[in-house]
């Protein structure tokens, strides 16, 4: 911890330094980029943006992780759905994201499901990948032993199937999410009225870089505070496991 605070402060020392040589509107110190950020919150206007863009990153996640976790394990469980499948999934994991967007806004319109099923469908099919394999893993021991002894689904699906599938659904989301923050900033930029893309976006064109800062910052907070309270944390959950078998 001493060491992650040692080098956050250098880095911080190193800033001002940059900005006190540079002295221009380009490279802002951290004392300007603060009094606008605490001014953005005091208005109300970072808290909003903010909102707006976690709002989509959860919606798009969620839809995401769901639909892909299914369409991984039919994948991994299913030859036959494999085959059909599987060109599918490569054409979308190299299919560009602006493409996506673009597709996405052209076809549906500049609203929120555009801007959300957009995002949803550029993570998709690498948690199906990942879901994939891990149904390929599977144990079919655990299997016949849960069929031997009759276990009804539910409780298969909880004690047999869950734990074996969790580290490969907590690397999927892990992975997933970082890939999901990034996108909604570029759909918030191409096609929406709000959000810390939009921000961003405007204040680009306005060559505000103390405000591209300010919300640069916040959201890299908002994400490692994501990072360390929500995903490593059920990450460990779902690799619990191997430490009490070690």
């Amino acid at each position: 911890m001493l060491a992650r605070v040692l080098s956050l402060s250098a880095l911080i020392a190193i800033w001002f330094v940059a900005a006190a040589v540079a002295h221009s509107r380009l490279l802002p110190g951290p004392l300007a980029v603060a009094g606008g950020l605490l001014a953005d919150i005091r208005s109300g206007e970072l808290p909003f943006e903010l909102g707006c863009t976690l709002a989509r990153v959860v919606a798009a996640f969620a839809i995401a992780l769901v639909l892909g976790s299914i369409i991984g394990f039919l994948m991994g469980r299913s030859n036959r759905f494999n085959r059909y499948a599987d060109p599918w999934l490569i054409i979308l994991i190299n299919l560009p994201a602006l493409v996506t967007i673009i597709f996405a806004y052209m076809w549906i319109g500049l609203n929120e499901t555009a801007a959300i099923l957009a995002v949803a469908l550029n993570k998709l099919p690498n948690m199906a990948v990942v879901m994939r394999e891990g149904a390929r893993a599977l144990d079919p021991r655990l299997d016949d032993m849960a069929s031997a002894f009759r276990l009804p689904v539910m409780t298969r699906i909880r004690h047999v199937l869950v734990p074996q599938l969790a580290p490969y659904l907590a690397a999927g989301a892990r992975s997933g999410l970082s890939i999901i923050w990034k996108i909604v900033l570029v759909v918030e930029l191409i096609g929406r009225p709000n959000g810390v893309g939009f921000v961003m976006g405007t204040a680009f064109s306005l060559f505000d870089m103390t405000k591209l800062l300010s919300y640069a910052i916040s959201f890299i907070v908002i994400m490692l505070v994501i990072e360390h309270l929500v995903v490593q944390p059920l990450e460990q959950h779902a690799f619990r496991w191997r430490k009490q078998r070690a």
